[in-house]
């Protein structure tokens, strides 16, 4: 009996496609670096959406902070989800 080879090329493949575009996608990240004050400012989000719009300058500024903690169980074993963004949007009129 002969085995089928075309499907199993097809999923390989694909398969291999993916892990080379992850390769290549890490290849071009560049390592960051820890900025005391960039943490001291996200630490400083409240909860929730706001947006603010200076008066004197042109443009607009938002943030988000959504903490949660999950717990899987009454006494079992848990996490903590802490995600912050801080956004600017600058137009101008050139």
């Amino acid at each position: 009996m002969a085995l089928p080879l075309a499907p199993l090329a097809v999923v390989a493949a694909k398969y291999g496609a993916v892990a080379i575009a992850g390769y290549a996608l890490m290849r071009q990240i560049q390592p960051g670096r820890l900025d005391q004050r960039t943490e001291d400012a996200l630490d400083e989000v409240e909860d929730g959406l706001s947006s603010h719009r200076p008066r004197d300058r042109e443009q607009v500024n938002g943030t988000a902070r959504f903490r949660r903690v999950i717990r899987l169980g009454v006494n079992g074993p848990g996490f903590e989800i802490d995600a912050t963004a801080l956004g600017r949007l600058k137009m101008r009129r050139i």
